[in-house]
């Protein structure tokens, strides 16, 4: 029995100070999991021990009083984490009309909950949602049309424009809507058919996606992957990414012919492609979404091989483009494509003169929210992207575009980049799908 007593000491002393600090960083994306009856429940065994320990003389010693200090400081560092995070919210949310419609525009966040989406649609402190897996679990798809179709009536009545609405329907393995939407195979598996076979089926893909996704309100999909499939075995510490399952072939020529057809059923619909990731991560062996990331390959490799099909896409569509969160090392060594200047505004801008939407990769992935996130911001939005996206945990919304507000304050944003941005926002895609969108949602819910 004193054995088993020990045991339970030594715990007590290691969990402690883990605890203490899961609590300090409740907010951190990789503490999803815990938020909510998580946090309750950390709360609550920490007074819980405390008092054991009380109770079992542990005050008496020095060595008890610290053990039982380190279990009073989980509920104190919880406090104060949530108390910085309604500070930085208060400060959002309190921002000026000025600052909405000069920063809102240019964020798409993922959500949990709909009051508070709703705030942030109807004070024009974002231009944009998405939405996944977790809004429709547990619920129909009718409720999730709904919940759409409400938040784009709140813009209008608050005479704003009607916001951007992207998922992520890939086909295959990423395909965050479907069941209940049509579980698609990845394009990928039409590689083995005659081009014209390909064409077809690609094309009817797209419309099938872009049919379902409009009924529902989504006027923009993030999709088709553009990436050259790595001819390697997959890494093992690749967990998320998994492009060699997503890419359609190691081909460009077939890429592009594949991607081309797909965005072609898809934009028949009214809904929108994104192309991703730019610069191409085929290459890329590391995990951006828990890691930074380098692409070392020289740009006239590139340019011949991995950005053909984003060339051609964009050449005869109406595609958004996304920039993943990979350092081009031949062009800038020091941040990701995501925000760099020489990437978005030296080759997308400048040398292939593409004046449509750029939007970020998801900002909670490892390879840029681990590191000086304000920085990023910053840097994106002067360096000529449109959208941001804040996918994963939309609670780092207030975070990220705080970055941003701060860095309006404090007059580092580039007014010119910022006006430019707003004219392709406003001017083409996605507004005007939006508007399309809009109006397939009125339709539909006359009908």
């Amino acid at each position: 029995m004193q054995f088993l007593r020990h045991i339970a000491l030594i715990l007590l002393w290691l969990a402690a100070p883990v605890l203490a600090f899961a609590a300090a960083n409740k907010n951190d994306p990789y503490l999803v999991p815990l938020r909510g009856a998580g946090n309750i429940v950390l709360v609550v065994a920490s007074v819980a021990i405390v008092i054991l320990l009380l109770r079992r003389g542990r005050w008496h010693t020095i060595a008890g009083k610290l053990l039982i200090m380190l279990w009073c400081l989980p509920p104190l560092l919880m406090s104060a984490a949530h108390l910085k995070f309604e500070l930085r919210k208060r400060d959002v949310l309190g921002a000026s009309a000025t600052e909405a419609r000069q920063l809102g525009p240019h964020f798409m966040v993922g959500y949990s909950s709909f009051p508070e989406v709703a705030r942030l649609a109807e004070q024009g402190l974002i231009g944009g949602i998405y939405v996944t897996r977790h809004n429709i679990r547990g619920r129909s798809i009718e409720a999730l049309r709904a919940e759409i179709a409400a938040l784009q009536d709140k813009r209008r009545a608050a005479g704003l424009p009607p916001m951007v609405v992207a998922a992520d329907q890939e086909g295959g393995i990423v395909g965050h809507l479907a069941p209940p939407l049509t579980k698609m195979p990845a394009l990928a598996t039409l590689t083995g058919l005659a081009p014209d076979d390909q064409q077809a089926r690609a094309e009817e893909f797209g419309r099938i996606h872009g049919h379902e996704l409009a009924s529902l309100g989504v006027n923009l999909n993030l999709a088709p992957v553009l990436d050259l499939k790595p001819p390697q075995r997959r890494n093992r510490l690749d967990f998320h990414t998994l492009i060699g399952q997503r890419a359609i072939a190691t081909d460009p020529v077939v890429v592009s012919t594949i991607a081309s057809a797909y965005v072609r059923g898809l934009e028949e619909t009214g809904v929108g492609a994104t192309l991703k990731h730019f610069p191409g991560i085929g290459r890329v062996r590391t995990d951006t979404h828990h890691f930074g990331a380098s692409l070392n390959t020289p740009v006239k490799e590139l340019e011949a091989t991995d950005w053909l099909p984003f060339r051609e896409v964009l050449s005869h569509s109406r595609s958004a483009l996304m920039v993943g969160h990979v350092r081009l090392t031949a062009v800038d060594p020091d941040r990701a494509a995501s925000h760099s200047k020489l990437v978005v505004d030296g080759i997308i801008r400048g040398k292939w003169d593409y004046q449509g939407m750029v939007m970020t990769d998801d900002l909670v992935m490892g390879a840029i929210y681990q590191n000086d996130v304000c920085k990023a911001v910053v840097e994106a939005i002067n360096a000529g992207v449109d959208l941001l996206l804040v996918a994963y945990d939309g609670a780092q919304f207030y975070r990220v575009f705080a970055c941003a507000l701060e860095g309006s304050r404090q007059g580092r944003l580039d007014a010119a980049m910022l006006h430019a941005s707003a004219a392709r926002l406003e001017r083409g895609f996605p507004t005007a799908q939006a508007r399309a969108s809009s109006g397939a949602i009125s339709i539909v819910r006359r009908n």
